[in-house]
């Protein structure tokens, strides 16, 4: 198969959701990252998207929607809770999980009651979905494990010759996957943090949110994900990663006292002075939205580089920072270090 990489014009556009009727998986841009998209009530274009990244099936995706309507088709009830919540982040990085109708093929939902949507606000996403009339399921656009793609060049890498077609649309804006939220239980769950937080999510329903012990800790032998990014190793590069808790002076020494052939350093802008070994940086100490933006690319980096082992600097824990450090937990397969 020829991997076709198009502008996002009217003729592209077009091209898209003509290959989407057809049942075919497109690659297109969201605010959060690149998605492998096709239509969610077609279980064999569906099965594309599980070949083309090489993804376990057991992984529910999430159904991307232009409209209230379209999202009212996929549900069993749209809930007051979950239309206060659309109403506050959509469109928007935020995914909602109810119980589903039935309507979208069993494979995005991967066997679980619940189906989790989005309405992306990338007007090349939104334009796509309304061209091709169709709910769009699409996880990230990456081989099942490395990094989200927050470029068409990286999906370009991943994807050629097992798509036929890739939109272009920038970089993304936010630069990790959505929120995810569950409201099909008795009490609203995070389960999956993004640049929409616990507090915002918090204010708008004026009612507790609690956590997902998956956020920051492995998910347990028995346990199912019920939602995507959920598993154990996730968003890697090729190197291996440590994640160190320290302050940065602490971290800067630790990595000089460790310089040998294939060690770099995962970093803040402010550690760059300081540091003797190979880096790449990932934001600003103080700008989570940043980090959460440059993230991805620089584990790409890392890989471009030739990075072995790769020392990252522990991100913080609250607001948009949790987000990176879900992430970040991932790639380094949870080996953290305390210094």
């Amino acid at each position: 198969m020829q991997t076709q990489l198009v502008q996002a014009d009217s003729v592209g556009l077009q091209q898209a959701a003509h290959l989407l009727q057809q049942g075919e998986v497109v690659a297109i841009p969201t605010e959060t990252v690149y998605g492998l998209a096709a239509d969610a009530t077609n279980g064999q274009a569906v099965k594309k998207i599980f070949a083309a990244k090489g993804r376990p099936q057991d992984n529910p995706l999430i159904v991307h929607i232009d409209s209230i309507d379209m999202w009212k088709t996929l549900v069993k009830e749209v809930t007051a809770d979950a239309l206060a919540l659309a109403k506050a982040f959509w469109p928007g990085p935020l995914t909602i999980i109810l119980p589903h109708s039935g309507s979208a093929a069993p494979e995005v939902c991967a066997g679980l009651d619940t189906i989790a949507v989005r309405m992306p606000s990338h007007p090349v996403a939104r334009a796509i979905i309304t061209q091709s009339g169709l709910p769009l399921a699409a996880p990230s656009a990456n081989l099942s494990g490395s990094p989200s793609p927050t470029e068409a060049r990286y999906v370009l890498e991943d994807m050629e010759g097992r798509i036929p077609l890739i939109v272009e649309g920038g970089s993304c804006e936010v630069g990790v996957e959505s929120t995810v939220v569950t409201l099909a239980g008795e009490q609203p769950v995070l389960l999956r943090p993004g640049y929409i937080t616990k507090e915002q999510l918090e204010a708008v329903l004026q009612k507790e949110v609690l956590v997902a012990g998956a956020v920051t800790q492995m998910l347990k032998a028995d346990e199912i994900a019920a939602s995507p990014g959920m598993k154990y190793k996730h968003y890697a590069p090729k190197a291996q990663v440590t994640i160190l808790q320290a302050s940065g002076k602490d971290y800067c020494d630790y990595l000089n006292k460790h310089a040998e052939q294939g060690v770099a350093a995962l970093c803040y802008e402010e550690d760059v002075p300081y540091l003797k070994v190979p880096y790449v940086v990932y934001g600003k100490q103080e700008d989570a939205a940043s980090q959460a933006k440059e993230l991805f690319s620089a584990l790409r980096h890392l890989d471009e580089m030739g990075a072995k082992e790769v020392y990252a600097r522990c991100p913080a824990t609250e607001g948009v920072a949790l987000a990176v450090y879900n992430r970040l937990l991932r790639a380094a397969a949870f080996r953290v270090v305390q210094l």
